[in-house]
Protein backbone atom coordinates (compact mmCIF):
# COMPACT_ATOMS: atom_id res chain seq x y z
CA UNK A 1 0.00 0.00 0.00
CA UNK A 2 2.92 2.19 0.74
CA UNK A 3 1.19 3.79 3.44
CA UNK A 4 3.49 4.37 6.45
CA UNK A 5 2.73 8.53 6.26
CA UNK A 6 3.58 9.60 9.26
CA UNK A 7 4.39 6.45 11.04
CA UNK A 8 7.85 4.74 11.73
CA UNK A 9 8.77 2.13 8.74
CA UNK A 10 10.69 -0.18 10.84
CA UNK A 11 7.81 -0.91 13.52
CA UNK A 12 5.38 -2.86 11.90
CA UNK A 13 3.11 -6.07 13.59
CA UNK A 14 5.17 -9.00 13.86
CA UNK A 15 3.74 -12.64 13.87
CA UNK A 16 3.71 -12.70 17.80
CA UNK A 17 -0.32 -14.56 18.17
CA UNK A 18 -0.27 -18.07 18.36
CA UNK A 19 -3.43 -19.67 16.76
CA UNK A 20 -4.41 -20.83 19.97
CA UNK A 21 -4.75 -17.23 20.71
CA UNK A 22 -6.24 -16.15 17.32
CA UNK A 23 -9.09 -18.67 18.02
CA UNK A 24 -9.79 -17.77 21.59
CA UNK A 25 -10.07 -13.79 19.99
CA UNK A 26 -12.41 -14.79 17.35
CA UNK A 27 -14.34 -17.21 19.16
CA UNK A 28 -14.63 -14.48 22.17
CA UNK A 29 -16.02 -11.91 19.93
CA UNK A 30 -18.67 -14.18 18.35
CA UNK A 31 -19.65 -15.50 21.50
CA UNK A 32 -21.21 -12.71 23.06
CA UNK A 33 -24.29 -12.03 25.21
CA UNK A 34 -26.59 -13.07 22.18
CA UNK A 35 -26.65 -16.68 22.57
CA UNK A 36 -28.33 -16.03 26.19
CA UNK A 37 -31.11 -14.54 24.16
CA UNK A 38 -31.53 -14.95 20.59
CA UNK A 39 -32.58 -18.87 20.94
CA UNK A 40 -35.98 -17.85 22.60
CA UNK A 41 -36.13 -15.36 19.85
CA UNK A 42 -35.93 -17.41 17.18
CA UNK A 43 -37.97 -20.26 18.74
CA UNK A 44 -40.62 -18.01 19.10
CA UNK A 45 -40.62 -16.30 15.65
CA UNK A 46 -40.51 -20.21 14.00
CA UNK A 47 -42.86 -22.20 16.35
CA UNK A 48 -40.86 -25.37 15.33
CA UNK A 49 -38.17 -27.04 16.52
CA UNK A 50 -36.87 -28.27 12.98
CA UNK A 51 -37.09 -25.08 11.99
CA UNK A 52 -35.54 -23.37 14.34
CA UNK A 53 -32.37 -25.73 14.22
CA UNK A 54 -32.48 -25.59 10.56
CA UNK A 55 -31.77 -21.06 10.78
CA UNK A 56 -29.52 -22.03 13.25
CA UNK A 57 -27.08 -24.27 10.38
CA UNK A 58 -28.21 -22.40 7.38
CA UNK A 59 -26.95 -19.23 9.53
CA UNK A 60 -23.71 -21.04 10.80
CA UNK A 61 -23.00 -22.28 6.76
CA UNK A 62 -23.62 -18.28 5.30
CA UNK A 63 -21.09 -17.22 8.28
CA UNK A 64 -18.53 -19.73 6.86
CA UNK A 65 -19.36 -18.76 3.65
CA UNK A 66 -18.39 -15.53 4.45
CA UNK A 67 -15.24 -16.23 6.61
CA UNK A 68 -14.07 -18.13 3.65
CA UNK A 69 -14.37 -15.24 1.26
CA UNK A 70 -12.30 -13.04 4.27
CA UNK A 71 -9.71 -15.90 4.43
CA UNK A 72 -8.85 -15.91 0.83
CA UNK A 73 -8.27 -11.48 1.29
CA UNK A 74 -6.67 -12.44 4.50
CA UNK A 75 -4.11 -14.77 2.91
CA UNK A 76 -3.54 -12.55 -0.25
CA UNK A 77 -2.99 -9.52 1.94
CA UNK A 78 -2.24 -10.06 5.37
CA UNK A 79 -2.58 -6.72 7.17
CA UNK A 80 -3.87 -5.38 11.05
CA UNK A 81 -6.12 -3.22 9.12
CA UNK A 82 -8.17 -6.01 8.03
CA UNK A 83 -11.15 -5.50 6.07
CA UNK A 84 -10.40 -1.73 6.22
CA UNK A 85 -7.37 -2.78 4.31
CA UNK A 86 -9.47 -5.07 1.63
CA UNK A 87 -11.91 -2.34 1.53
CA UNK A 88 -8.50 0.24 0.12
CA UNK A 89 -7.29 -2.31 -2.11
CA UNK A 90 -10.84 -2.80 -3.86
CA UNK A 91 -12.36 0.77 -3.60
CA UNK A 92 -9.84 3.52 -2.47
CA UNK A 93 -9.03 5.25 0.94
CA UNK A 94 -12.05 7.43 0.79
CA UNK A 95 -14.25 4.63 1.62
CA UNK A 96 -12.43 2.87 3.76
CA UNK A 97 -12.13 5.63 5.75
CA UNK A 98 -15.86 5.91 5.85
CA UNK A 99 -15.79 2.31 6.65
CA UNK A 100 -12.62 3.17 9.70
CA UNK A 101 -14.56 6.20 10.64
CA UNK A 102 -17.87 4.38 11.51
CA UNK A 103 -16.05 1.44 13.48
CA UNK A 104 -13.92 3.92 15.41
CA UNK A 105 -16.56 6.21 16.52
CA UNK A 106 -19.48 3.80 17.12
CA UNK A 107 -19.61 0.34 15.61
CA UNK A 108 -16.45 -1.09 18.16
CA UNK A 109 -16.31 1.57 20.73
CA UNK A 110 -20.17 1.43 20.92
CA UNK A 111 -20.41 -2.27 21.60
CA UNK A 112 -17.54 -1.84 24.04
CA UNK A 113 -19.26 0.67 26.01
CA UNK A 114 -22.59 -1.25 25.83
CA UNK A 115 -21.41 -4.33 27.23
CA UNK A 116 -19.48 -2.70 29.98
CA UNK A 117 -22.85 -1.69 30.81
CA UNK A 118 -23.68 -4.78 30.76
CA UNK A 119 -20.82 -6.29 33.03
CA UNK A 120 -21.32 -3.19 35.32
CA UNK A 121 -24.84 -3.92 36.09
CA UNK A 122 -23.55 -7.68 37.55
CA UNK A 123 -21.16 -6.30 39.18
CA UNK A 124 -23.04 -4.18 40.96
CA UNK A 125 -25.14 -7.22 42.33
CA UNK A 126 -21.92 -8.57 43.53
CA UNK A 127 -20.24 -5.45 44.92
CA UNK A 128 -21.83 -1.97 44.24
CA UNK A 129 -19.99 1.06 44.22
CA UNK A 130 -22.52 3.50 45.57
CA UNK A 131 -25.50 5.29 43.06
CA UNK A 132 -23.60 5.30 39.83
CA UNK A 133 -22.25 1.81 40.04
CA UNK A 134 -22.64 0.30 36.97
CA UNK A 135 -21.45 3.63 35.40
CA UNK A 136 -18.32 3.05 37.69
CA UNK A 137 -17.83 -0.54 36.99
CA UNK A 138 -18.19 0.11 33.68
CA UNK A 139 -15.64 2.80 33.67
CA UNK A 140 -12.90 0.88 35.48
CA UNK A 141 -13.33 -2.19 33.22
CA UNK A 142 -12.73 -0.29 29.87
CA UNK A 143 -9.45 1.22 31.63
CA UNK A 144 -8.37 -2.59 32.99
CA UNK A 145 -8.68 -4.43 29.60
CA UNK A 146 -7.39 -0.75 27.75
CA UNK A 147 -4.27 -1.36 30.21
CA UNK A 148 -3.73 -4.83 29.86
CA UNK A 149 -4.10 -4.68 26.06
CA UNK A 150 -1.18 -1.52 26.15
CA UNK A 151 1.12 -4.15 27.96
CA UNK A 152 1.26 -6.22 24.91
CA UNK A 153 -0.35 -9.02 22.30
CA UNK A 154 0.58 -11.80 24.50
CA UNK A 155 -0.86 -10.44 27.60
CA UNK A 156 -4.11 -9.40 25.87
CA UNK A 157 -4.38 -13.15 24.34
CA UNK A 158 -3.81 -14.94 27.70
CA UNK A 159 -6.55 -12.91 29.20
CA UNK A 160 -8.93 -13.84 25.95
CA UNK A 161 -7.90 -17.40 26.16
CA UNK A 162 -8.71 -17.70 29.45
CA UNK A 163 -12.14 -15.45 29.65
CA UNK A 164 -12.71 -18.01 26.71
CA UNK A 165 -12.50 -20.90 28.62
CA UNK A 166 -14.58 -19.58 31.46
CA UNK A 167 -17.23 -18.39 28.61
CA UNK A 168 -17.29 -22.09 27.16
CA UNK A 169 -17.87 -23.67 30.19
CA UNK A 170 -20.55 -21.69 31.45
CA UNK A 171 -22.15 -22.31 27.88
CA UNK A 172 -21.24 -25.81 28.53
CA UNK A 173 -23.15 -25.72 32.05
CA UNK A 174 -26.35 -25.01 30.40
CA UNK A 175 -25.90 -27.65 27.53
CA UNK A 176 -25.19 -30.62 30.51
CA UNK A 177 -28.18 -29.01 32.41
CA UNK A 178 -30.38 -29.28 28.89
CA UNK A 179 -29.32 -32.74 28.51
CA UNK A 180 -30.30 -33.87 31.64
CA UNK A 181 -27.06 -35.16 32.98
CA UNK A 182 -27.61 -34.37 36.52
CA UNK A 183 -29.51 -36.45 38.68
CA UNK A 184 -31.89 -33.56 39.76
CA UNK A 185 -32.92 -32.39 36.26
CA UNK A 186 -36.26 -32.43 35.32
CA UNK A 187 -37.14 -34.74 32.15
CA UNK A 188 -37.12 -33.92 28.76
CA UNK A 189 -40.32 -32.12 27.38
CA UNK A 190 -42.13 -33.48 24.78
CA UNK A 191 -42.11 -30.95 22.02
CA UNK A 192 -43.91 -31.41 18.42
CA UNK A 193 -42.71 -33.41 15.82
CA UNK A 194 -39.85 -31.49 13.70
CA UNK A 195 -41.63 -29.73 10.54
CA UNK A 196 -44.77 -29.59 11.68
CA UNK A 197 -45.37 -26.20 11.70
CA UNK A 198 -44.26 -24.37 8.56
CA UNK A 199 -43.43 -20.12 9.41
CA UNK A 200 -44.49 -17.80 6.89
CA UNK A 201 -41.55 -16.88 4.46
CA UNK A 202 -40.42 -13.40 6.17
CA UNK A 203 -40.79 -14.85 9.37
CA UNK A 204 -37.82 -17.36 8.54
CA UNK A 205 -35.94 -14.30 7.09
CA UNK A 206 -36.49 -12.73 10.52
CA UNK A 207 -35.23 -15.31 11.91
CA UNK A 208 -32.31 -15.60 10.03
CA UNK A 209 -31.56 -11.94 10.69
CA UNK A 210 -31.28 -12.61 14.65
CA UNK A 211 -29.14 -15.80 13.98
CA UNK A 212 -26.78 -13.96 11.51
CA UNK A 213 -26.55 -11.63 14.48
CA UNK A 214 -25.32 -13.39 17.13
CA UNK A 215 -22.83 -15.12 14.71
CA UNK A 216 -21.36 -11.46 13.63
CA UNK A 217 -17.72 -10.84 14.57
CA UNK A 218 -16.38 -13.65 12.67
CA UNK A 219 -14.85 -10.66 10.34
CA UNK A 220 -12.41 -9.67 12.76
CA UNK A 221 -10.13 -12.19 12.41
CA UNK A 222 -8.71 -10.81 9.06
CA UNK A 223 -7.24 -7.91 12.07
CA UNK A 224 -4.96 -10.60 13.04
CA UNK A 225 -3.78 -12.18 9.96
CA UNK A 226 -0.51 -10.39 10.03
CA UNK A 227 0.45 -10.99 13.28
CA UNK A 228 -0.16 -15.02 13.61
CA UNK A 229 2.63 -17.27 13.56
CA UNK A 230 3.04 -19.51 11.13
CA UNK A 231 2.41 -19.32 7.57
CA UNK A 232 0.00 -17.32 5.34
CA UNK A 233 -2.25 -20.20 5.32
CA UNK A 234 -2.40 -20.55 9.15
CA UNK A 235 -5.44 -17.86 9.20
CA UNK A 236 -7.72 -20.33 7.17
CA UNK A 237 -7.61 -23.05 9.70
CA UNK A 238 -7.78 -20.56 12.42
CA UNK A 239 -10.92 -18.95 11.35
CA UNK A 240 -12.58 -22.72 10.35
CA UNK A 241 -11.83 -24.18 13.65
CA UNK A 242 -13.30 -21.08 15.52
CA UNK A 243 -16.93 -21.57 13.34
CA UNK A 244 -16.57 -24.65 14.02
CA UNK A 245 -16.21 -24.32 17.48
CA UNK A 246 -18.75 -21.57 17.54
CA UNK A 247 -21.78 -23.78 15.36
CA UNK A 248 -21.24 -27.08 17.36
CA UNK A 249 -21.59 -24.72 20.86
CA UNK A 250 -24.82 -22.86 19.55
CA UNK A 251 -26.67 -25.49 18.28
CA UNK A 252 -26.12 -27.86 21.55
CA UNK A 253 -26.92 -24.60 23.42
CA UNK A 254 -30.50 -24.61 21.33
CA UNK A 255 -31.08 -28.00 21.17
CA UNK A 256 -30.34 -28.34 25.31
CA UNK A 257 -32.63 -25.31 26.05
CA UNK A 258 -34.71 -26.83 23.67
CA UNK A 259 -34.72 -30.38 25.25
CA UNK A 260 -34.67 -28.82 29.43
CA UNK A 261 -38.12 -25.97 28.80
CA UNK A 262 -39.47 -27.32 25.82
CA UNK A 263 -40.21 -25.10 22.70
CA UNK A 264 -43.08 -23.09 23.96
CA UNK A 265 -41.54 -22.15 27.82
CA UNK A 266 -38.56 -21.17 25.37
CA UNK A 267 -40.30 -19.35 23.50
CA UNK A 268 -42.00 -17.14 25.68
CA UNK A 269 -39.01 -17.07 28.37
CA UNK A 270 -37.03 -13.78 28.74
CA UNK A 271 -33.99 -15.24 30.59
CA UNK A 272 -33.92 -18.56 29.25
CA UNK A 273 -30.72 -19.97 30.09
CA UNK A 274 -31.23 -18.81 33.82
CA UNK A 275 -34.96 -20.50 33.87
CA UNK A 276 -33.14 -23.97 32.68
CA UNK A 277 -30.21 -23.21 35.08
CA UNK A 278 -32.48 -22.54 38.20
CA UNK A 279 -34.63 -26.11 37.24
CA UNK A 280 -31.53 -27.51 37.74
CA UNK A 281 -29.32 -26.15 40.65
CA UNK A 282 -31.64 -23.84 41.99
CA UNK A 283 -31.43 -20.23 42.95
CA UNK A 284 -27.35 -21.26 42.87
CA UNK A 285 -27.95 -21.56 39.17
CA UNK A 286 -29.69 -18.88 38.16
CA UNK A 287 -26.92 -16.73 39.91
CA UNK A 288 -24.39 -18.65 37.92
CA UNK A 289 -26.06 -17.21 34.61
CA UNK A 290 -25.42 -13.77 36.09
CA UNK A 291 -21.31 -14.94 36.30
CA UNK A 292 -21.49 -16.53 32.80
CA UNK A 293 -22.99 -13.34 31.06
CA UNK A 294 -20.75 -10.82 33.00
CA UNK A 295 -17.83 -13.52 31.39
CA UNK A 296 -19.49 -13.15 28.26
CA UNK A 297 -19.18 -9.16 28.30
CA UNK A 298 -15.50 -9.08 29.15
CA UNK A 299 -14.83 -11.74 26.78
CA UNK A 300 -16.34 -9.89 23.89
CA UNK A 301 -14.85 -6.39 25.26
CA UNK A 302 -11.48 -7.91 25.40
CA UNK A 303 -11.75 -8.60 21.90
CA UNK A 304 -13.57 -5.83 20.56
CA UNK A 305 -10.65 -3.86 21.76
CA UNK A 306 -7.90 -6.10 20.14
CA UNK A 307 -9.09 -5.95 16.42
CA UNK A 308 -10.83 -2.45 16.93
CA UNK A 309 -7.43 -0.47 17.87
CA UNK A 310 -6.27 -2.30 14.66
CA UNK A 311 -8.61 -0.30 12.31
CA UNK A 312 -7.12 2.93 13.90
CA UNK A 313 -3.48 2.10 13.18
CA UNK A 314 -4.58 1.25 9.48
CA UNK A 315 -6.20 4.73 9.65
CA UNK A 316 -3.51 5.88 10.95
CA UNK A 317 -0.97 4.57 8.11
CA UNK A 318 -3.26 5.69 5.54
CA UNK A 319 -3.67 9.85 6.84
CA UNK A 320 -0.83 11.85 7.68
CA UNK A 321 -2.90 13.50 10.03
CA UNK A 322 -3.82 10.21 11.96
CA UNK A 323 -0.51 9.06 12.05
CA UNK A 324 -0.41 9.15 15.61
CA UNK A 325 -2.30 6.22 15.83
CA UNK A 326 -0.32 4.45 12.88
CA UNK A 327 2.92 3.76 15.06
CA UNK A 328 3.17 0.54 16.48
CA UNK A 329 5.24 -1.05 19.47
CA UNK A 330 7.20 -3.76 18.26
CA UNK A 331 8.35 -5.20 20.71
CA UNK A 332 4.85 -6.08 22.44
CA UNK A 333 2.73 -6.02 19.44
CA UNK A 334 0.54 -3.41 20.19
CA UNK A 335 -0.61 0.53 18.54
CA UNK A 336 0.00 2.26 21.17
CA UNK A 337 -2.06 5.74 20.49
CA UNK A 338 -4.98 3.56 18.61
CA UNK A 339 -5.49 1.58 21.83
CA UNK A 340 -5.19 4.80 23.90
CA UNK A 341 -7.83 6.79 21.25
CA UNK A 342 -10.63 3.93 21.48
CA UNK A 343 -10.67 3.75 25.25
CA UNK A 344 -10.93 7.48 25.49
CA UNK A 345 -14.19 7.65 22.67
CA UNK A 346 -15.57 4.14 24.57
CA UNK A 347 -15.29 6.19 27.93
CA UNK A 348 -17.22 9.07 26.34
CA UNK A 349 -20.01 6.88 25.05
CA UNK A 350 -20.34 4.86 28.40
CA UNK A 351 -20.51 8.60 29.66
CA UNK A 352 -23.26 9.42 27.36
CA UNK A 353 -25.28 6.03 27.46
CA UNK A 354 -25.49 6.98 31.20
CA UNK A 355 -27.00 10.23 30.60
CA UNK A 356 -28.88 9.14 27.58
CA UNK A 357 -29.17 5.30 27.52
CA UNK A 358 -32.49 5.27 25.19
CA UNK A 359 -30.88 7.08 22.63
CA UNK A 360 -27.10 5.40 23.43
CA UNK A 361 -28.51 2.08 22.30
CA UNK A 362 -30.50 3.02 19.36
CA UNK A 363 -27.06 5.24 18.52
CA UNK A 364 -25.19 1.74 18.53
CA UNK A 365 -28.13 -0.79 17.55
CA UNK A 366 -29.23 1.81 14.43
CA UNK A 367 -25.40 1.42 12.58
CA UNK A 368 -25.91 -1.47 11.42
CA UNK A 369 -27.16 -0.77 8.19
CA UNK A 370 -23.65 0.86 8.07
CA UNK A 371 -22.22 -2.10 9.32
CA UNK A 372 -23.63 -4.76 6.39
CA UNK A 373 -23.64 -2.11 3.63
CA UNK A 374 -19.71 -1.79 4.39
CA UNK A 375 -19.56 -6.08 4.59
CA UNK A 376 -21.35 -5.94 1.31
CA UNK A 377 -18.89 -4.06 -0.17
CA UNK A 378 -15.96 -6.29 1.08
CA UNK A 379 -17.79 -9.39 -0.67
CA UNK A 380 -18.03 -7.33 -3.85
CA UNK A 381 -14.36 -6.12 -3.08
CA UNK A 382 -13.47 -9.72 -3.86
CA UNK A 383 -14.74 -10.07 -7.20
CA UNK A 384 -13.03 -6.73 -7.51
CA UNK A 385 -9.77 -7.55 -6.54
CA UNK A 386 -9.89 -11.31 -8.54
CA UNK A 387 -10.23 -8.65 -11.36
CA UNK A 388 -7.75 -5.99 -10.33
CA UNK A 389 -5.46 -8.28 -8.97
CA UNK A 390 -4.49 -11.53 -10.49
CA UNK A 391 -1.43 -12.57 -8.73
CA UNK A 392 -1.64 -16.64 -7.46
CA UNK A 393 -4.07 -16.74 -4.41
CA UNK A 394 -2.72 -18.63 -1.67
CA UNK A 395 -6.14 -19.74 -0.61
CA UNK A 396 -8.93 -19.49 -2.81
CA UNK A 397 -12.73 -19.52 -1.54
CA UNK A 398 -14.11 -22.82 -2.44
CA UNK A 399 -17.03 -22.62 -5.16
CA UNK A 400 -16.29 -19.45 -6.81
CA UNK A 401 -18.34 -17.87 -7.74
CA UNK A 402 -21.50 -19.14 -5.74
CA UNK A 403 -19.81 -19.19 -2.43
CA UNK A 404 -18.90 -15.32 -2.39
CA UNK A 405 -22.54 -14.78 -4.07
CA UNK A 406 -24.39 -16.11 -1.62
CA UNK A 407 -22.64 -14.22 1.17
CA UNK A 408 -23.38 -10.77 -0.90
CA UNK A 409 -27.12 -12.07 -1.08
CA UNK A 410 -26.98 -12.62 2.60
CA UNK A 411 -25.58 -9.27 3.73
CA UNK A 412 -27.34 -6.89 1.26
CA UNK A 413 -30.86 -8.92 3.58
CA UNK A 414 -29.10 -7.80 6.34
CA UNK A 415 -28.70 -4.39 5.20
CA UNK A 416 -31.94 -3.91 3.94
CA UNK A 417 -33.36 -5.80 6.94
CA UNK A 418 -31.62 -3.24 9.36
CA UNK A 419 -32.92 -0.03 6.96
CA UNK A 420 -36.08 -0.89 7.21
CA UNK A 421 -36.07 -1.64 11.12
CA UNK A 422 -34.10 1.58 11.63
CA UNK A 423 -36.63 3.46 9.28
CA UNK A 424 -39.55 1.86 11.80
CA UNK A 425 -37.88 3.35 14.91
CA UNK A 426 -37.45 6.46 13.09
CA UNK A 427 -33.97 6.60 13.70
CA UNK A 428 -32.49 5.45 10.71
CA UNK A 429 -30.77 9.19 10.79
CA UNK A 430 -28.85 8.41 12.99
CA UNK A 431 -26.52 6.08 10.93
CA UNK A 432 -27.30 9.11 8.31
CA UNK A 433 -25.24 11.57 10.83
CA UNK A 434 -22.59 9.51 11.86
CA UNK A 435 -21.49 9.21 8.23
CA UNK A 436 -22.06 12.49 7.81
CA UNK A 437 -19.61 13.83 10.54
CA UNK A 438 -17.24 11.07 8.79
CA UNK A 439 -17.73 12.72 5.20
CA UNK A 440 -16.83 16.16 6.75
CA UNK A 441 -13.71 14.51 8.54
CA UNK A 442 -12.58 13.43 5.36
CA UNK A 443 -12.82 16.02 3.74
CA UNK A 444 -10.61 18.23 6.21
CA UNK A 445 -8.09 15.26 5.91
CA UNK A 446 -8.19 15.61 2.43
CA UNK A 447 -8.02 19.18 2.47
CA UNK A 448 -5.22 19.09 4.91
CA UNK A 449 -3.25 16.93 2.42
CA UNK A 450 -3.49 19.55 -0.33
CA UNK A 451 -2.57 22.69 2.01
Amino acid sequence: MGSSQGANPSASPLRLLSPLGAVAIIVGIVIGAGIFKTPSMVAGITGDVGWSITIWIAGALISLMGALCYAELATLYPHAGGDYHFLTRAYGKNVSFLYGWAKAMVINTGSIALLAFVFGDYMTKVLPLGVYSSLYWACLIVIALTVINLIGIHASANVQTVLTVLEVAGLVAIIIAGFGLFGNAPPPVNNPPLFSNTPQLGMLGLGMVFVLLTFGGWNESAYISAELKGTSKTIVSVIVISMVVITIIYLLVNIALINGLGLKALASSKAAPADLLGLVFGPVGEKLLGLFVAVAALTSINATMIVGARTNYAMGEDWDGLSKMGKWESSRGTPTFAYLVQGVISLALVGFGALQSDGFEAMVEFTAPVFWTFLLLVGIGLFVLRFKDRSPRPFSVPLYPITPLIFCASCAYLAYSSIMYAHSKGAVQISFYVMLAGLVALLILRLRKIS
